[in-house]
C-alpha cells in the first residue's frame, strides 16, 4: 500500500507523534530528556520549525508546530531522529531502530481545533495517569504556555496568544525578570488556559486528533477536511 503523501499548507500548523519501535522507551533518564530537547531545538531553529507545543512522553513525543517550507518538518524531524537514535544506543548499548517508522502528522484547523490540539498535548501525561495535574509533569510546554515560564524552543501561535491575551515574554528578558512576570502579569492573563485546562476534552474530541493523525486526514471542520482531501 503507498504511503499517504506528505501535505504542506504554508502557515498552516500540524500535530506530530513519534514513537519507539515496537512502543519501546526511548527516555529513560533526566540526561535523556534533556539531550533530545536540544536536539529538537536546535533542529527546529536551523530548519525554521515554529513549535508551539509539546510533550516528551516515555516511548514517544508530541509536537503542535508549523513549517515555515515544506521541508522544515521533514528535515528537522530527521535530524532528531538520526542524532538522537546515536546518542541513545551508545549510550545504552544497543543497536537497530530505535523508532517505530516515519513519524505521523496531520493538518490542524484554526480557532478551537487548534487550542484542542494544545491541550491533547499538554494534558497527554494527566490522561496516562502519570499526573494528577499538567504543571507536575516536567517535560512538557504547559510550563511555558500556562504559567508562562521560559521556554527558549517555543513560539506561540498567534491565535493562542490571542486567546490568552498576552504576547511571549521577549528573549532578551533575563529569568529573575521572567520569573517577577509569572506571578503577576502571567498568572492573569493566562489563567483562562489554565482553566480551560482543567476540562477533559470530550471522546469525540480525542478520536478525532487520534485518528486523524494516525491517517494524516487532517483535525478540523468538514470544509478543512476536504481541502487536504483534494491535496492528496
Amino acid at each position: 500500500m503507498p504511503r499517504r503523501p506528505r501535505i504542506f499548507i504554508p502557515n498552516q500548523p500540524q500535530h506530530i507523534v513519534v514513537r519507539g519501535h515496537n512502543r519501546d522507551p526511548i527516555l529513560a533518564r533526566l540526561e535523556d530528556f534533556r539531550f533530545l530537547y536540544k536536539c529538537l531545538h536546535q533542529a527546529a531553529v536551523t530548519n525554521a520549525l515554529a513549535i508551539h507545543a509539546w510533550v516528551f512522553m516515555h516511548n514517544h513525543l508530541h509536537l503542535l508546530a508549523t513549517p515555515t517550507t515544506a521541508q522544515s518538518l521533514p528535515k528537522t524531524m530527521q535530524s532528531v531522529g538520526r542524532r538522537y537514535a546515536q546518542y541513545f544506543n551508545k549510550r545504552y548499548h544497543r543497536s537497530g531502530s530505535l523508532w517505530e517508522g516515519r513519524y505521523k502528522s496531520s493538518l490542524v484547523d484554526n480557532g478551537n481545533y487548534l487550542l484542542s490540539c494544545y491541550r491533547y498535548i499538554e494534558l497527554n501525561p494527566v490522561r496516562a495517569g502519570i499526573v494528577k495535574h499538567p504543571e507536575d509533569y516536567v517535560y512538557s510546554s504547559y510550563h511555558a504556555n500556562a504559567l508562562g515560564k521560559p521556554d527558549p524552543m517555543l513560539t506561540p501561535h498567534c491565535e493562542f496568544e490571542a486567546f490568552v491575551g498576552q504576547s511571549r515574554v521577549p528573549a532578551n528578558v533575563n529569568m529573575s525578570e521572567s520569573k517577577k512576570t509569572d506571578s503577576g502579569t502571567c498568572s492573569k492573563h493566562r489563567h483562562v488556559y489554565i482553566e480551560l485546562c482543567k476540562e477533559t476534552l470530550d471522546r469525540e474530541t480525542l478520536t478525532n486528533i487520534r485518528r486523524g493523525t494516525e491517517k494524516g486526514l487532517g483535525i478540523g471542520q468538514a470544509n478543512f477536511l476536504l481541502k487536504i482531501a483534494s491535496l492528496c
